[in-house]
């Protein structure tokens, strides 16, 4: 099936014109949608999220590591019960949440330990991005809006962005912590990479307190799980 789907990609044909800004402020949406063929190609393609693992936890041992899909799914309900203190457009986060790593439907997880550089990570992952446009149809507004949230996320501009990537780096320590609990796992690395890293409030309160919670269950009592 994933062959079929990336026989048509690879078909598809490119506009001449590519050249568009791609900030989500000053674009104007485009209002056609993919075809029901495009659509269902798209669909296929993000089996690929629900069934890759990822590589982190896979190099660390970790049994039934969580997918891709999994990590992008918690970051999307962290948008969504933000709530408006945070002073971010939450719907914006949300899409962002769940649109991040698509990319990685192409290019796989890539992580420090696949020794790849970041720059040629980036342009990986960039073309994956130029694919799935082409494979929703570069005049869709479904292709227009993914660019664009993944180019904002990247950028790392945005309030937006920064809080999504704040959750991106919660999530991680969330689950790290929870295959300490349920696995026996010691993973302190995952922990030691994004500390003093986060930059919003949000992430900052909500990273104490996953600290807070996992400094009480290496003194609990054996047998103990802290809330």
């Amino acid at each position: 099936m994933w062959a079929r789907v990336h026989n048509r990609l690879l078909r598809t044909a490119w506009p001449n014109n590519t050249s568009r800004n791609l900030t989500s402020q000053s674009t104007p949406m485009a209002s056609s949608s993919p075809s029901p063929a495009a659509a269902v190609d798209f669909l296929f393609l993000l089996q690929k999220l629900k069934t890759t693992p990822r590589t982190g936890w896979v190099k660390r041992g970790v049994q039934q590591p969580e997918s891709i899909a999994d990590h992008m799914y918690r970051m999307g309900m962290m948008a969504l019960i933000v709530g408006p203190d945070a002073g971010v457009n939450i719907n914006r986060c949300i899409k962002m949440g769940i649109v991040h790593d698509v990319a990685e439907a192409i290019v796989g997880d890539i992580t420090p330990y696949c020794n790849v550089a970041p720059e040629e990570k980036h342009r990986l992952e960039m073309d994956a991005i130029s694919q799935i446009k082409a494979m929703l149809g570069e005049g869709t507004s479904a292709a227009q809006e993914i660019s664009e949230l993944w180019h904002e996320y990247e950028a790392n501009q945005s309030k937006e962005a920064k809080l999504v990537k704040d959750f991106d780096k919660l999530e991680m320590i969330i689950q790290a912590h929870e295959y300490e609990q349920d696995q026996g796992k010691a993973l302190q690395e995952f922990f030691d990479s994004t500390e003093g890293r986060f930059t919003t409030d949000t992430g900052k309160a909500w990273a104490a307190e996953l600290y807070a919670r996992r400094a009480a269950a290496a003194t609990s009592t054996p047998g103990e799980k802290p809330v």
